[in-house]
């Protein structure tokens, strides 16, 4: 079961997002029968072999164990992942073109960005995945309070003048290129 997984295709996205298997998902942490999670969630097992089909169809559910009894097999299952990310890729081809916004200093932008990021990123750990490697990355994720605009200011120009120093001193043109992103938004009051 992986971490986290990028779901990119829009018939993957709207069987993840239906409520009934969202649920189904979120049970499926542990591995479980059909006829097991009928009984949790109080839904009749046909029922529930029809979303786990769907969801199974759509890679966000796999076999853990088969079991005998008798003449029959039980199918044990569980979920891909731990959690879902929908990608933008998968509600539009376009979604998530930083390039289509002209101001750098927007919210549009910065989404974008991280839309793009998610894509990106996703593609590499589902390669990554398929050959048994890891993705090297490097994240840096801190909270900062400015005392006003001035200090957020002078906090841009010099962290743009140290990320410009770093990017210089490191960047080889015939190395593996990385793209980096640095962000800063403000904290959402129920957060802080």
């Amino acid at each position: 079961m992986q971490d986290v997984e990028v779901i990119e295709s829009p018939e993957a996205a709207a069987a993840a997002l239906d409520p009934v298997r969202a649920r189904l998902l979120g049970e499926l942490a542990v591995p479980a029968s059909a006829a097991a999670l009928a009984a949790r969630v109080g839904i009749a097992r046909q029922k529930v072999n029809y979303y786990l089909k769907s969801l199974e169809a759509h890679g966000l559910v796999e076999l853990s164990e088969e079991r005998r009894h008798g003449g029959l097999t039980e199918r044990v299952l569980q979920a891909s992942a731990a959690a879902y990310v929908v990608s933008p890729a998968a509600v539009s081809a376009s979604a998530a073109d930083p390039h289509a916004n002209a101001d750098h200093l927007s919210a549009g932008y910065l989404v974008a960005l991280a839309g793009r990021v998610v894509r990106e990123v996703g593609t590499l750990a589902r390669r990554a995945g398929t050959s048994g490697g890891r993705v090297p990355t490097l994240t840096v994720d801190t909270q900062i309070g400015f005392r006003s605009a001035a200090d957020r200011a002078a906090f841009a120009d010099d962290l743009t003048a140290a990320v410009l120093d770093l990017a210089a001193r490191y960047h080889h043109d015939d190395g593996q290129p990385y793209r980096l992103v640095v962000a800063a938004h403000p904290v959402p009051e129920e957060e802080s």
